[in-house]
């Protein structure tokens, strides 16, 4: 395929944003060469600007569970802008989603809207140190929670350890009360408590990671989390930004049947269009201004074109539970035919997969965890990774990005899919 046009695209756009995108990961800093400019997508494609038409296995990062421009979606968008397209006042549609979502996820009571998964993940955490009155947070190796400066802090040594800031910018200060654990391993977890008792707010986590590739909870895992918190007076959060709502029609809640105290959302609850939110019980979501101290304010929060789309994506899912079925089936279906490929070729594999998440791990061993995931082996990936482009194929410009499937593929795109990955697969030994 030629991307001559997408090269060009990116040589302008360096001139004048920040390493030529908005987003680090849309630059192909892990696998080279130059990102692909998109200009418009439907169902399951994407059509770049040189006129390509790619089999799209990102979604968005996960929005598009029922395809790109889905006309119920799209529809309501433009409906809504007809009428108006900011207020900073309240709308009814606002309350409509929102008692939607509460009926749709267990164990929540109240949700507020934002504008994107860092700020839900950021006002969740405020929320549970001003409920519990406590500045510690755990996070784990390798879940990324948005960009806020609590959650860059990368992994150091040993049983307790607290964290050293990953970016410039973020201070000592704010590192110091976020300590990093192992994800998967519910013993470290543990010793972090003990070493900081009656210190921490809150555990935020994802509850199937999506940022280390896909990486399913150890059995176990969350129901150790929520003991421990339970024991503790710590508040258990779910960031579930990639899985509300793509997983089941309650998350990973629904999946597994664990109750977390604050969930985040993000991704599906906005139909593609930018939109954040978390959730808690009553008594938790009432520390939040205007009822309580905890404060926390976005002019564009709850923005009717967001509500719209966000609401008719959420209506369609709700009253269409078999969707995640048809689209479990379908990620089986993919596994299978890629693992089959692999291993007719002797490729050492590992592939990850829960619902409609998946990813491929060139790696001997099981992905578990950060560390596991890191170990995989990366020249193959990028290999990979062009090959599937070359073919025609999207998927993350990224080894520890999950892949994210949606309603509109067909069968027939899955095995061009499979077939495409069995004439890369000698490339990579």
């Amino acid at each position: 395929m030629i991307y001559k046009r997408s090269s060009a695209l990116f040589a302008e756009a360096q001139q004048y944003i920040p390493g030529g995108v908005n987003s680090p990961v849309r630059a192909f800093k892990a696998v080279g060469g130059d990102p692909i400019f998109v200009e418009k997508a439907k169902g399951a494609y994407l059509y770049d600007a040189d006129g390509n038409k790619l089999i799209d296995y990102i979604n968005s990062w996960g929005p598009m569970i029922l395809g790109h421009a889905h006309q119920p979606v799209v529809d309501a968008v433009i409906e809504k802008a007809q009428q108006g397209t900011s207020f900073g006042m309240p709308t009814e549609i606002e309350t409509s989603i929102a008692s939607l979502a509460v009926a749709m996820v267990p164990n929540i009571d109240k949700i507020r809207f934002v504008n994107s998964g860092t700020e839900a993940c950021m006002s969740a955490v405020r929320l549970a140190r001003g409920f519990t009155g406590r500045d510690k947070i755990i996070k784990f190796a390798g879940c990324y929670h948005g960009h806020s400066d609590s959650f860059l802090i990368q992994a150091g040594s040993g049983a307790v350890t607290f964290g050293s800031p990953n970016s410039p910018g973020v201070t000592q200060g704010t590192a110091k009360d976020t300590l990093l654990a192992r994800y998967n391993d519910i013993g470290h977890v543990r010793e972090i408590i003990s070493e900081n008792k009656g210190a921490i707010a809150c555990i935020i986590v994802e509850p199937v990671a999506g940022n280390m590739g896909c990486i399913p909870p150890a059995e176990g895992f969350l129901e150790g989390l929520r003991d421990l918190c339970d024991t503790n007076n710590i508040l258990l959060i779910f960031d579930e930004v990639m899985t509300g709502f793509r997983l089941a029609k309650g998350g990973v809640q629904e999946l597994y049947g664990i109750k977390a105290d604050i969930v985040t959302f993000g991704k599906v609850i906005g139909g593609g269009l930018p939109v954040g939110a978390f959730a808690a019980r009553n008594e938790i979501m009432e520390y939040l201004a205007p009822l309580g101290p905890v404060y926390q304010a976005g002019t564009l929060s709850g923005n009717p074109l967001a509500m719209a789309a966000g609401l008719a994506m959420l209506q369609e899912l709700n009253a269409s539970p078999e969707i995640y079925t048809s689209l479990q089936e379908k990620t089986e279906y993919l596994h299978r035919g890629l693992a089959k490929v692999l291993a007719q070729h002797s490729i050492p594999h590992t592939i990850n997969r829960v619902g409609s998440m998946i990813s491929v791990h060139f790696s001997e061993i099981p992905v578990t965890n950060f560390e596991t995931a890191a170990q995989a082996n990366s020249k193959a990936f990028k290999t990979f990774f062009h090959g599937m482009l070359s073919e025609g194929i999207y998927i993350a410009p990224s080894a520890f990005e999950t892949w994210f499937l949606s309603e509109a593929l067909t069968y027939e795109d899955l095995d061009a899919t499979i077939a495409a990955c069995g004439r890369i697969a000698p490339r990579l030994t």
